[in-house]
């Protein structure tokens, strides 16, 4: 496996206290540097006559990779390690969103109408108009972020708790690109129909819900019953949002070499909520030929392990995900880190096209196949061409709570990627550049904009 690239992600602060001499610093940099460390930031906090107090910023791969960076700062034999923290903790120490009130409370009548006895009347107006509780209250622009912790980024089934922080991030990314208000719900259940009954009674507050690390195939029939049983968009961002990205990624690759989505033979490796779904929208996006893999093989029409979900995507073909790639022209990883191999690259078409989305190890190093492949995309940021979700679900939720959609749609899903796709202009469009950067500020409005419109042609918006 190829060193991953250092990043913020294992970043750490440094503060060292070092004699004030020429060369001192140099030798702290020197120290990082051989170590494999990546340099950021470098502060002068306090000067005397003998010494000096910098903090310094450093990247790392991983916590070991840490590790072995403040070791060989300890070696240094006039350098005094100060104090050593992790960035990524410090960012989420008590939490990364807070409620925030929206008015002043500087007086008595400031109160008497915020809260009693003013807020009555708006109570009494709800209760006579239930409707009016979109233009009087918070659910007009608020998301529940709903979990049961059963499948959390990479790390699996680690609760409710552990899976907190991811929720508050999302929270945090919707009201950063969606403008949003989004709250964090993490249940103490991973039954069906505890957590469908929870968000039912639980929706009067939420214009939507964004289900998020919901395991497969419960996250199906969780999703399914919730669209069906309330009045309020409802949407599973891993399966969705990953689908929507990765179509309108395609969509500028297959520009790139020529290909149409009916004459191309696409391998999805991983048979989750996300690999079900790419499928899924790729289906209706025109694909023809796709051929799913799990950590069993392809999914074929002789093996007796398959649930409904996976019966529904079964080939005639079987054998192994080295089988499936022979001659395909796209390969899409939303699976296990090291699955893929050079060897089984080189058996693809040409004009090959690989997505290795895995996160935060990808599939395969695109160090070892640059030269073999057409186009190739990560889930990482530390690469070109990110496959990030939050391309897709700040637009989506922000198109349907501007017109008050009923559900969130198949439509709704390939405008929103047709959308994002074309953000990159004919003359921007690149092999290290099929997809908008996650800071594109015109992403979440172009795609809130296409849901709108896909919703009123579909006769389920509300305004």
């Amino acid at each position: 496996m190829v060193q991953l690239t250092p990043n913020s992600s294992f970043s750490l602060t440094i503060r060292v206290k070092l004699p004030n001499q020429t060369g001192m610093l140099a030798q702290v940099l020197q120290a990082i540097g051989d170590a494999g460390g990546s340099l950021g930031h470098i502060d002068l906090l306090e000067r005397t006559h003998t010494s000096l107090t910098r903090e310094i910023t450093v990247n790392a791969s991983s916590t070991e990779h840490a590790g072995t960076i403040v070791d060989a700062l300890r070696a240094l034999p006039q350098i005094t390690l100060l104090d050593i923290s992790d960035r990524t903790f410090d960012c989420h120490r008590g939490g990364k969103i807070t409620v925030q009130s929206k008015l002043p409370l500087h007086s008595q009548d400031d109160l008497s109408m915020a809260y009693t006895p003013g807020v009555g009347r708006i109570c009494t107006a709800i209760a006579q108009e239930k409707d009016q509780v979109y233009r009087y209250t918070i659910k007009s622009n608020t998301v529940a972020v709903v979990t049961d912790g059963s499948a959390v980024l990479g790390l699996g089934n680690i609760g409710p708790e552990a899976a907190l922080p991811v929720m508050e991030g999302k929270a945090l990314l919707f009201q950063e690109f969606g403008k949003i208000n989004a709250f964090p719900v993490c249940l103490a259940t991973q039954d069906v129909d505890e957590i469908v009954e929870t968000v039912k009674r639980m929706a009067p507050v939420f214009g939507g819900v964004n289900l998020e690390d919901i395991s497969a195939p419960r996250c199906f029939e969780v999703e399914e019953r919730l669209r069906r049983e309330l009045d309020i968009p409802v949407f599973h961002d891993d399966q969705h949002g990953t689908a929507i990205v990765v179509l309108a990624a395609l969509i500028n690759a297959l520009k790139l070499v020529d290909k149409a989505f009916e004459e191309i033979a696409i391998v999805i490796n991983g048979a989750g909520a996300a690999g079900v779904a790419i499928a899924r929208l790729l289906q209706k996006a025109g694909v023809k030929t796709i051929r799913l893999c799990d950590r069993n093989g392809l999914i074929s029409r002789d093996r007796t392990d398959l649930n409904e979900t996976k019966r529904s995507f079964a080939v005639e073909q079987s054998g192994t995900l080295a089988d499936a790639l022979k001659d395909a022209d796209v390969f899409l990883g939303v699976s296990a880190p090291g699955v893929l191999t050079p060897e089984m690259v080189k058996t693809m078409a040409s004009d090959r096209i690989v997505f290795a989305m895995a996160n935060p190890i990808p599939e395969i190093q695109p160090e070892l196949i640059q030269s073999d492949v057409a186009v190739i995309a990560t889930g990482r940021s530390d690469y070109p061409n990110q496959i990030n979700n939050v391309l897709a679900f700040p637009g989506i939720f922000r198109g349907a709570l501007n017109c008050r959609a009923a559900a969130i749609t198949t439509t709704m899903h390939l405008q929103a990627a047709y959308a994002i796709a074309a953000l990159v202009g004919s003359d921007e469009l690149h092999h290290d550049h099929i997809i908008p950067s996650v800071f594109d500020e015109r992403v979440a409005t172009a795609v809130a904009s296409a849901v709108e419109q896909a919703a009123r042609q579909e006769g389920i918006s509300h305004c």
